[in-house]
Formats: C-alpha cells, sequence, structure tokens
C-alpha cells in the first residue's frame, strides 16, 4: 500500500471496525478454549459517551483484545440499564414537547412512549463505543428490561420474598421530589452547601411575660408546622426549669412538649432541637423513642400540603424564604446566620432530598453481605488495587436493608397484587365485611392468575361460595403500582446476560461463568459491586467475577471532576475525531493508575497521536530501505540486543499486566518503541542514505516490527492492524488479522549484553553532549580512546559507536590520554582529543557545574539509603539501583576532581 506522510486516523478506523465486525472476531461461543469473560457495566440507556465511560471501556477493551491474543476464547458482553429514574424523566420531558402530561395518561400508554423514547435514543452510547474500538460481542447485547432479564428480576424477588428476605413496611426514606419516587441511600450525594441559620423563638405556655421563649436554630423553617416537640440535654442546666413544659410553634400557635434526652448536642445552635418526625430520619427515631405525632407537610412534588396550615401549594424554597419573613414580621426570628453544612442531593435528578415516611418494600441485607464479605477477605475476589478492602469491609459490615420500590412505571413492576379496603362486596345486594390481616392484603406471586386463585381460596376459607370468592378476587385485586430500583436487575447482570435465571444449566452460563475481570469504578464499590456478589452466592453459589479493577475519576487540571455542568469534560467524539482514537486510548491510559484519579488534560491525547505518528515513521522509514541480498550483516550485535530488549520489556510488561497495572505496561511498551526501538536500534542499523540494507538485518527488524505490532495491538488497535496487512509483511489471508495474533512468547535474556549497551549508549550521549558544548558539527568526525577499568571488551561495539558518534578512529588504551576531553561511562574512561587548545576557563566552569549537579545528585541518593523505611520496604532489586547510583556517581565525581586539578581549578 501507499503510505501517506502521516498517519489519518479517519482513513483506518471504519475500515478495519467494519472488517473486523464482517469477519466476526469479537463473536465468542462456548468451544474447548480457556474462556475470558467481560460483562460490562451497563451505561444508562439515555446515555452518552463521557470521559469515564472513555476510561472505563478503554482499560475493558484492551483487557479482552489481550485474552484474545493469548488464544482465550474472549468474551465481552455489552449492554445497557434501563435506568427507571433517568428514563423516566426524559420520557416525561419528550411527552411535555409534545403538550402530553403523565398524569392524563395510563401505565401502558405511558410504557408506549417509553419504549418508543428507547428505540429511537437507547443506543445511541453503545454505537459511540464502536468510535473507540470495543470489541463486544455485539450479538449478545442485553437490555435490563429484556423479556429474559425482565422474567429474572420477577423470578428473584419472589425467591426472596418467600425466603423473608424481602419485607414491606413503612420506614424513613430518601424522597426525591423531581424524580418523585424514592432513592436508595447509595443514590444519594452529599455536597457542603451555604445555608442560612434562623434562630426561632417559640414561647413558653403558660408565661405571660412576652420575653420567656425558647430559641432554636434551624436551617428549615419551613417545618416548623411538623414540629412535634422540642428536646434539649437533661444535663443542659440553662434548660432544666422548661423540662415538662409546653412551648407556641411560631405563626401557627400550636402547642407542642418540650422533653430531654441525650441525643441533642448543648453546644451546637443553641441546645434544643425541634424535632420534626416526618422530615428527618434522627427526628424520626425520637419520635418512636417518646411516641410523638409524625406530621408530613410536604407532598410528593416538595410542595407545602394542607397539613402545614399556611402556605399551602407553596415550594419548600419558596415556603421557607417566606416563612422567615412571616417569622421576622412577627418577632418570632432572633436572627439569621451564614452556614455551611452537608445537603443529601439525588443522584439522578440533582434534586434537594426529602426524609419522608413511606410504605416501601425493602429488601434485608445482612444475611447476604455476610458471604459477600467473605470472598473478598478470603481473596476468592480481588479488588485492585486493594486500598478499596477496608473501604469495602466497612460497608458490608454496617449495611442497611435496601429500599428496592420506586414510585415509578419504567421498570419491572414489582410482583405483588392486593385486595383494598378491610372489606369486599359479595354482591350488590347484601355487603358482608370481611376482615383482612395487613399481610392478608397482598399477595407476591407472578401472574396475576394465581393472585385470583391465592385470593379466591382466602375468601373461601373465611366461608363464601367458589364463584363469589372468584368474582371478588378478579374485581378488587390490583397490582402494586411501583417498580424496583433498577440496580435490582443490574445486581444479577452476571447471571441473567447468559439466561441463567431461566435456564440455569445452559451451555452459555456453564462456560462464561464466573466471569473474569470487572471494570468499574469505586462510588460505585457498594450499590452495585457488592449486590453482584450478593447475587452471585445466593443464585449460583459462587462468585461471579474474579477481579474487580476500580479506575479512577477523570479529572480536570484543577483536580474537578469532569462534568456537564462544570463545562469542563471535552466531548469524547470530538477528542477522537482530533486525534484518532488509538491517540486517545493512549492519552487515556498514560494517565490512569488503577483506583487512583487522573488529571486529564487534552496534551495526554496529543502526545498518543503523536506515538501513532512516530511508528508510522518508523514504518515508512523501513519500508522505503532496499534490501541487497548479497550484502554481509553488519548488525549482528544490534539485532542480538534488541531481541534481548524485547523480551526484557516484555517481562516487565507481563509482569504489570499481572498485577493490572495498564498505565505502567502501556508506559513499558511506549518506552519500547519509542526509546530502544525507534531511538537506538533503527538508528543503530540504519544503512547510509541511498544504499541497501543486508537480508539478514531487514529480516530480523520486519520480525521486530512485527513482535511490536502485536504487543501495540491492544492500546492502539486500528494503526496496528493497518499496518499489519501492509505488504512488508508477507501475504495475509481474510483470517490473519493483528486483532488475533498471538502474542509474542518472552524468550531468553542476556543480561550481560543489555547492561553493556546500556554503558554504551551512554558513551554515544556523552559524545553527542561535548559536541553540542563544543559546538563541533555532527558531520566532522571524532576520535575516541577508551580506558576500560570494567573489563568490557568494546571492540565489540565499535561499530554502534562509529555509527551513532560519527567516530573515525576507536581505541582501547591503558592509561589516560592527556589534553584531552573525558568523560565516564559506569566506571569507564573516555577520551576525545582535540587539535586545538582546550579553554581552561571555560572547561574548568563545565567541570564544576557538572561537580554541583552530582554533590546534589548523590545527597538525595544517600538520603534514600539512609531512610530506615526505605531500606526496610524497598525491594532488593530497587535497593541496588540506587546503590549503583551512588557507586558511578561517586566515581564520575573522582573524574571531575582529577580533572579540575589537572587544570588547577
Amino acid at each position: 500500500m501507499s503510505i501517506a506522510k502521516t498517519y489519518i486516523p479517519k482513513e483506518t478506523e471504519e475500515k478495519w471496525y467494519s472488517y473486523w465486525l464482517q469477519h466476526g472476531f469479537f463473536k465468542s461461543v462456548p468451544d474447548e478454549r480457556e474462556p475470558y469473560t467481560i460483562v460490562i457495566p451497563p451505561p444508562n440507556v439515555t446515555g452518552v459517551l463521557h470521559m469515564g465511560h472513555m476510561l472505563n471501556n478503554t482499560i475493558q477493551d484492551v483487557l479482552i483484545r489481550r485474552a484474545r491474543m493469548k488464544g482465550k476464547n474472549a468474551c465481552w458482553v455489552p449492554g445497557t440499564d434501563h435506568a427507571s429514574i433517568a428514563t423516566e424523566a426524559k420520557v416525561v420531558a419528550m411527552l411535555k414537547e409534545r403538550g402530553i402530561s403523565k398524569k392524563d395518561l395510563t401505565r401502558e400508554e405511558f410504557l408506549t412512549y417509553a419504549w418508543e423514547w428507547k428505540e429511537k435514543y437507547g443506543g445511541i452510547i453503545l454505537e459511540q463505543l464502536k468510535k473507540l474500538g470495543a470489541s463486544c460481542d455485539w450479538d449478545r447485547t442485553k437490555f435490563t428490561m429484556d423479556e429474559n432479564l425482565s422474567e429474572a428480576v420477577i423470578d428473584t424477588f419472589i425467591h426472596l420474598y418467600k425466603k423473608g428476605l424481602i419485607y414491606r413496611g413503612i420506614r424513613m426514606i430518601n424522597w426525591d421530589p423531581q424524580g418523585k419516587t424514592a432513592v436508595s441511600d447509595e443514590e444519594v450525594i452529599r455536597k457542603e452547601v451555604n445555608q442560612k441559620l434562623y434562630y426561632i423563638k417559640y414561647k413558653v405556655d403558660g408565661d405571660i411575660d412576652p420575653q420567656n421563649y425558647i430559641v432554636v436554630a434551624t436551617t428549615r423553617p419551613e417545618t416548623i408546622m411538623a414540629d412535634s416537640a422540642i428536646c434539649v440535654n437533661p444535663n443542659d442546666s440553662r434548660y432544666t426549669h422548661l423540662h415538662g413544659k409546653r412551648v407556641y410553634i411560631p405563626l401557627i400557635g400550636k402547642k407542642i412538649s418540650i422533653i430531654t434526652d441525650d441525643y441533642v448536642t448543648m453546644d451546637f445552635g443553641t441546645g434544643c432541637l425541634k424535632v420534626t418526625p416526618a422530615h428527618d430520619l434522627n427526628d424520626y427515631e425520637l419520635g418512636l423513642k417518646y411516641g410523638l405525632p409524625v406530621i408530613d407537610i410536604l407532598n410528593e412534588d416538595g410542595t407545602l400540603n394542607e397539613r402545614a396550615e399556611i402556605l399551602i401549594g407553596e415550594d419548600r424554597f419558596a415556603a421557607r424564604k417566606k416563612i422567615a419573613v412571616l417569622l421576622e414580621e412577627s418577632g418570632a426570628l432572633e436572627k439569621v446566620e451564614d452556614y455551611k453544612s452537608q445537603v443529601g442531593f439525588s443522584e439522578r435528578t440533582n434534586a434537594v432530598i426529602e426524609p419522608k415516611l413511606s410504605m416501601q418494600w425493602f429488601c434485608k441485607m445482612a444475611e447476604m453481605a455476610k458471604p459477600a464479605l467473605d470472598y473478598v477477605l478470603n481473596g476468592e475476589i480481588k479488588l485492585i488495587p486493594d486500598k478499596f478492602i477496608n473501604t469495602y469491609r466497612h460497608w458490608m459490615e454496617n449495611v442497611r436493608d435496601w429500599n428496592i420500590s420506586r414510585q415509578l412505571w419504567w421498570g419491572q413492576q414489582i410482583p405483588a397484587w392486593y385486595v383494598d379496603g378491610d372489606y369486599v362486596k359479595v354482591d350488590s345486594d347484601d355487603a358482608v365485611a370481611l376482615q383482612l390481616d395487613a399481610i392478608e392484603k397482598y399477595h407476591v406471586c407472578k401472574t396475576k392468575e394465581e393472585a385470583i386463585e391465592h385470593f379466591a381460596k382466602l375468601f373461601q376459607e373465611r366461608g363464601f361460595d367458589e364463584k363469589s370468592s372468584y368474582r371478588i378476587a378478579k374485581e378488587q385485586i390490583r397490582q402494586d403500582e411501583d417498580v424496583v430500583d433498577t440496580w435490582f436487575s443490574s445486581w444479577l447482570w452476571p447471571i441473567s446476560v447468559f439466561d441463567g435465571f431461566k435456564d440455569p444449566n445452559n451451555a452459555d452460563i456453564n462456560y462464561y461463568y464466573p466471569t473474569n475481570d470487572l471494570v468499574t469504578a469505586p462510588e460505585i464499590l457498594f450499590f452495585w459491586v457488592a449486590r453482584m456478589i450478593m447475587a452471585g452466592h445466593e443464585f449460583r453459589g459462587e462468585v461471579p467475577f474474579r477481579n474487580v479493577y476500580l479506575t479512577g475519576i477523570v479529572r480536570d487540571k484543577q483536580g474537578r471532576k469532569m462534568s456537564k455542568s462544570l463545562g469542563n469534560s471535552p466531548d469524547p467524539l470530538d477528542l477522537i475525531e482530533n486525534y484518532g482514537a488509538d491517540g486517545v486510548r493512549v492519552g487515556m491510559l498514560l494517565c490512569s493508575p488503577a483506583g487512583n484519579d487522573l488529571m486529564f488534560d487534552e496534551s495526554y491525547c496529543k502526545q498518543g497521536a503523536g506515538f501513532a505518528n512516530k511508528i508510522w515513521n518508523a514504518f515508512k522509514l523501513v519500508k522505503g530501505w532496499e534490501v541487497d541480498e548479497n550484502l554481509d550483516n553488519p548488525n549482528a550485535v544490534a539485532i542480538e540486543w534488541f531481541g534481548n530488549k524485547f523480551n526484557q520489556a516484555l517481562t516487565e510488561i507481563e509482569a504489570n499486566f499481572a498485577q493490572y497495572r495498564l498505565s505502567e505496561a502501556l508506559m513499558d511498551t511506549y518506552k519500547l518503541v519509542w526509546d530502544d526501538f525507534c531511538a537506538w536500534y533503527l538508528e543503530m542499523i540504519k544503512p547510509a542514505y541511498q544504499h541497501p540494507i543486508d537480508k539478514a538485518t531487514y529480516t530480523a527488524t520486519i520480525q521486530f516490527f512485527e513482535n511490536i505490532l502485536k504487543v501495540l495491538h491492544p492500546f492502539m488497535p486500528f494503526l496496528t492492524e493497518e499496518l499489519w496487512h501492509d505488504e512488508l509483511f508477507g501475504e495475509r489471508t481474510e483470517s490473519d488479522c493483528c486483532i488475533v495474533a498471538q502474542l509474542p512468547a518472552i524468550g531468553e535474556i542476556n543480561s550481560r549484553l543489555l547492561a553493556e549497551i546500556e554503558i554504551v549508549k551512554d558513551v554515544v550521549t556523552s559524545i553527542r553532549n561535548t559536541r553540542k558544548t563544543k559546538q563541533i558539527s555532527d558531520k566532522e568526525p571524532l576520535e575516541l580512546f577508551a580506558k576500560s577499568n570494567s573489563g568490557i571488551n568494546y571492540g565489540e561495539y565499535e561499530a554502534i559507536i562509529a555509527r551513532l558518534a560519527n567516530i573515525s578512529k576507536f581505541e582501547t588504551v591503558a592509561d589516560k590520554v592527556e589534553g584531552a576531553i573525558n568523560f565516564l561511562a559506569s566506571t569507564d574512561e573516555f577520551y576525545i582529543p582535540f587539535s586545538e587548545e582546550i579553554d581552561p576557563v571555560a572547561e574548568c566552569a563545565r567541570l564544576k557545574k557538572e561537580q554541583e549537579y552530582l554533590l546534589g545528585f548523590l545527597k538525595s541518593v544517600n538520603a534514600k539509603l539512609g531512610n530506615e523505611r526505605f531500606m526496610a520496604n524497598a525491594k532488593p532489586e530497587i535497593i541496588e539501583v540506587e546503590q549503583k547510583k551512588k557507586a558511578d556517581a561517586e566515581a564520575k565525581l573522582t573524574i571531575i576532581d582529577e580533572n579540575l586539578a589537572a587544570l588547577a581549578c
């Protein structure tokens, strides 16, 4: 193929992605190979690609492509989450644009619109992932409301209910007034906000002195109408005389009692707490303890209801401002202070959460949490990095019951069936009372027919005839309006995507489960990862995955989390457009160590694109060489060196992958290609301008390049596949693609050769630096003399040094060469004679500058070696490196001292 001047990603990406799809390279079916399975953390069906998705899915694709190249049966299952709250909000907004209100629709009509929205917009993010190069098995794409997955949710609910792990009851929950639904504790984001602290006067009952009042500090004056008591600490001497008395709630004049409890902190505010059981979890607990009335003054949308008595219909925040004015006008407001406090926000709608007493469905967690904790603590599931184990342990040991019902229509409807009221009518002529206990008023089962059968039999047990019982059951029955929490479907994901509930012994679930690696974010470690582990144990008796790779949060250069609201997040598709998918993948991974936040900057993507061009240019260089089969091979040492260097790098890359250090693995690959292959090896073997290269060197170089493409492919799939098919590497069949090429095996490593070439590289670098210092042209040949104190035979490397440093004469000497510029490489001394006289002043200045640098360097090395903690914890090979640095610096300083003395500096 003709080679463009620079790499043009647009010309390769769509071509090769289509090619991979057409030839089924992403597709996986069970066979005799070892499976390697990843299930995608299903993005919300409402979502579009953001930087977090970009990072997460790049990591998954690197892992899956690498497994494929290792000969494993790689299966990456994609899919989306139905995201009840977010999707319902999108559908409601769509309907509003059409002039339709949700309240005017039946459930069935609303769901028709919801499915219409999903079919139109729901696949956007998966299509965007293809732009990134994600090699998912798209034939396996799942959606959490697919028929089989929804059926699994219903069956799971029934199973857990029958086991006593799901129950229904009135509890204080987190209420989202915008979504008009309950949300779990994990979906509440705590933020510090600037507020006002209002000091309100409650007049003491029975005291004619208008100055006799108690002052309560609150950030929520709009809830005073829901107060049931004022609480003080029994040990607070300021209020001992008020124990048992009553006070009037300002504005409405209602009397409430003063109670005492140690819960109240004496040094916060005024030491008086307004107890509002309906609107605060802690107040609710106090209310239960002292039998206080619960007065809920808020509607589902956060407006005040009739029980508030004043400002009925006002939004809670508007009411707050208006009540502050009313309190001031009535003389009941003592003062207002600025105040910062933590406030809960809905993760889905960003509305301020309201604590609310509500009848909800809950799932008991404690019993399921114990084995899920054990799996992590005993190492059957590894958290990467392991610093998250303590966080996980804390969560699991302090787990609370899971509120699983949501007051929405989009989702799996709870399989509970009710007969309303304390009686049913037998017929129109004669109403007969039928008293049912609370637990008897509902029945959990899969179908309406089962529920009718249940209630009919229940009525017959109460003495009704069979015909009337069935008629009553059919007329009175209704299904629970709520749906289950979206996470109640996604916690089944590793099992349900393989149809492991409907057909628990099918070929897919038996082959692919447990999956291998899960890549996700730490913020969902508890309410998705932990729950999947619970579900795996409960329904399969084993773990759902072996390793959990926890990514960091993508932040900007200022450390702020990237988000649309801050406007600090680039559009991933724009980055791909500008830098190519490979450039963006490299850019993301260069700055993303596992579990640590990454400070993203677009310059990383530019660096990734630059790396792609470096590879492209190296390819053009090699492809442009003319081969002469009659030439001898002058590059045997260089070829042997790079073969060993490749094996050494491959060892480090494999070790980093084994520890899930993907960023480090990429950096090792980057250095291998940019430094070792391009900057050194190709320069070592490059023929003179317009001269041919020998066949042996050319063949070895082509083989090295092909192996480099294999190692690069998981990181840079498009560029590598494009180059792989060039005629330079010979003819390829349709299936002979880089995506399925076998990763190279690690060969033997000649450590002596590698160490000696590093010294040779130091020699070349020192000569080049000398040229710069002395302003000597690279084209002017120099003489070089070596005094080998280490025993290295520099004759073996004469050709490399001569070529890379333009040396016309190279000799080994036993003594110093007087009147020459000298430098040290390891412990060996090198001399470059000059015909012109050396400027002693300039040379003294240069030597002193180098001496100053080395003394500072030596000081830092000695400090590290003198650090007891470092010496106790560092690996022996790390300590050995530091000791070698010290020895090299001391040897160089000795030479400099001698030269300074000789020059009488």
